[in-house]
């Protein structure tokens, strides 16, 4: 990573969704060489020396002149309706969220020729065919990858410049307004409950401090579609067995199932694992799945100590 200079470090950076899981770490590890502007839309996120608004993204009319009003210098836009089963069960909502809010950033910074970096989803493909690069064309199967492959095109067409960085399974420590799905996988163990996990869901979990300084490197240094997956690729299953070796928990009570025989609301791609050497290339450097897991645990030992 170059060193910031001063002048950088007076450059404004506006990120939507900084009361969410990635924006919060993102906001806190951009303020390194950036001003950093956040948006929220309803829990205010504790992050000191941010400056914060609270806007709904949805109201794209209101979206529209407030952009003109800030006038930032780079944004990334993390702000999403992410859950896929939400998506499925509401999926006008997802639209306004995933994709007209998106139209409305990607025109303003492709008309003002500033710096944009996207976060889609390793969800716009099949899970057919992995791994995925950047040349695998896409083929969602959920309303939620369906809208991500919309907003990416969007982006395309507006502001061709913009890097659109699809992101992979995330996790990491809370931020004080959002968690990741590993928190509930703890909570599950820590009260000796039964943890059902898929042995035939395959995905690249990324460290989520590792893909926020991605996507900051990304927003430097390139444009087009870029894969931020993590090093290894793993089943649910695989990934909750190793969360129960690094945590000091019972390993019994990870339970074996098959994705082939849960319904849920949104269709979930078997095997979504993304190959990221474009990433890596630039000089990102996710860490392995041990690794990560252990930086969690020192977290969390850390937060309790305070």
């Amino acid at each position: 990573m170059a060193h910031p200079t001063l002048a950088s470090t007076h450059r404004r950076l506006l990120i939507t969704g900084a009361s969410g899981f990635l924006g919060w770490h993102l906001a806190r590890a951009a303020q390194a060489t950036w001003q950093v502007e956040g948006t929220y839309h309803r829990h205010v996120p504790p992050l000191p020396g941010v400056k914060l608004h609270c806007i709904d993204l949805t109201d794209v009319i209101a979206l529209n002149e407030w952009l003109t009003q800030v006038a930032p210098d780079a944004v990334i836009h993390t702000a999403a309706l992410s859950q896929p089963n939400r998506c499925e069960q509401e999926p006008d909502l997802s639209y306004a969220m995933n994709v007209e809010a998106t139209r409305v950033l990607a025109q303003f910074c492709g008309s003002h020729q500033i710096p944009l970096a996207f976060t889609s989803t390793d969800q716009v493909f099949d899970g057919l065919a992995a791994p995925y690069d950047e040349t695998s064309p896409p083929n969602p199967i959920s309303v939620y990858g369906r809208h991500k492959v919309e907003a990416e095109t969007i982006i395309q067409a507006l502001h061709p410049a913009a890097v659109i960085c699809r992101m992979p399974l995330l996790y990491g420590p809370p931020s004080p307004t959002a968690e990741c799905f590993l928190q509930g996988f703890l909570r599950t163990l820590e009260a000796g409950q039964p943890l059902h996990l898929f042995t035939d869901e395959f995905r690249t979990p990324a460290y989520v401090e590792d893909a926020a300084l991605g996507l900051l490197l990304a927003l430097e240094k390139t444009s087009g579609l870029l894969h931020l997956g993590g090093p290894d690729r793993i089943s649910r299953y695989d990934f909750g067995l190793r969360m129960a070796e690094v945590f000091g928990l019972d390993k019994d009570l990870i339970l074996a199932s098959k994705q082939a025989d849960v319904t849920l609301p949104a269709p979930r791609p078997p095997d979504v694992s993304s190959a990221s050497q474009k990433a890596f290339e630039l000089g990102y450097r996710p860490r392995g799945i041990m690794a990560g897991l252990t930086a969690v645990k020192e977290w969390s030992l850390s937060s309790r100590t305070q």
